[in-house]
Order: structure tokens, then sequence, then C-alpha cells
């Protein structure tokens, strides 16, 4: 994958993302983009704000929400993102300001969707790289999203990856075998807290 993001832009993301949350739970209020914002952050992105809890060095998520294609303007979407991830992830209650002491703060960003044509279902997993990619599994009315990052802490192979993308989306796990589901990969770039408002880093995968 091509990086596009820089170091910096990444670290600009993470830090908005976490100032758009703290805003919220203190004012109520969601911040517009700085006037300081770089002019790629400008561009239409997909992107996925994670909250994880940090208790002694040891991550639990604690929120998860983003926008899977390139419908808004980057650094718009990430406030976005970061505000319903802290206070609209209906697995979790929200999250307090107290609490943000001891949330490390990431941001994924997307490329497109590109949907994973094989001539037969079976031939999925030689289409996936863990490490690299992210499934987005469709069929009908449901629709699930795993991030490139998922398999990996959860030390999942490419069929696991599939299956558990099905149930992200409410379906059975061997749905990606049927005719009629579509699977779409994608890749991100992923900036991340080394520790709660510490130092932000690039996150590799592999």
């Amino acid at each position: 994958m091509t990086t596009n993001l820089t170091d910096d832009e990444g670290a600009f993301l993470v830090r908005i993302a976490r100032r758009s949350i703290e805003e919220y739970l203190t004012k109520r209020v969601k911040i517009k983009p700085p006037i300081e914002t770089p002019e790629s952050l400008k561009v239409k992105r997909g992107v996925f704000v994670t909250l994880n809890s940090f208790i002694e060095g040891a991550k639990e998520l604690r929120g998860c929400i983003g926008f899977p294609y390139p419908t808004h303007p980057l650094v718009e979407a990430t406030i976005e993102s970061a505000i319903e991830a802290a206070v609209g992830d209906p697995r979790f209650p929200p999250v307090t300001l107290k609490e943000m002491d001891s949330i490390v703060v990431e941001v994924s960003v997307l490329t497109k969707p590109e949907l994973i044509v094989v001539s037969n279902p079976k031939e999925l997993p030689k289409a996936i790289k863990i490490g690299i990619d992210g499934l987005i599994v469709e069929r009908g009315f449901y629709k699930g999203l795993l991030l490139p990052q998922v398999p990996v802490e959860w030390n999942w192979d490419e069929e696991e990856f599939l299956s558990n993308a099905c149930m992200k989306a409410g379906l059975t796990p061997d749905s990606w075998l049927l005719k009629d589901t579509r699977v779409y990969r994608f890749q991100a770039e992923i900036f991340e807290e080394e520790e709660p408002r510490g130092r932000i880093k690039r996150r590799i995968l592999r």
C-alpha cells in the first residue's frame, strides 16, 4: 500500500480526534476543523476512530465508529467519528471525561474498498492478506466491517477473518461461501497514542 499521509498528518488527526471528544464531553459542541488543517486532510477519505482503555499497558476496546467510504473530508470525518466512538457506539456506555485519562486514541485512514472478485468463493482466503487488508462483508441488508488490525490482535487466519466479518454483519460464519455475498477489502494507515495523551506513532501491523 502506498503511504499517503505523513507521520505529522497522522498525529494531527489523532490530536484532533482527542480534542473533539474532550470538547464534546465538556461543552456538548462539535468542534470545527482548525484553520491550520493541512490541505491533504481536507480530501474525502474513509476513516475509523478506535478508543481503547489503557490499563497497566493492556488495551481493551472502548469504542470504534467511522466512515467506510470516502464520503466526507478526512478531518471532518475524523471529528464526527471520534465523537460517535465515544458516545454513540451501541456496544458500550458513553465515555466520560474522566475516562479519557486512561484511553488511547487510534485513527485508521482507509483506502477505498475494493470488491474481491473470484470465480469460486472458496478462493476468497487466498485473496486476503492478514495484517494488510480490512474486510467489508455485504449480503442483502446486512453489512459488517473489520479493520486490518483486528485479525492481527486476535491471531486469526484468513478463514477466521472472513467468518468473523460475517458475524459482525449479523450473518452466519460461513456466509462468505454463499454466492450472493459480496466481500470487499481495503487497507489502512493507522496512527495511535502510545499511552493516553502520549506520543503518537504510526502503527505497523506486519
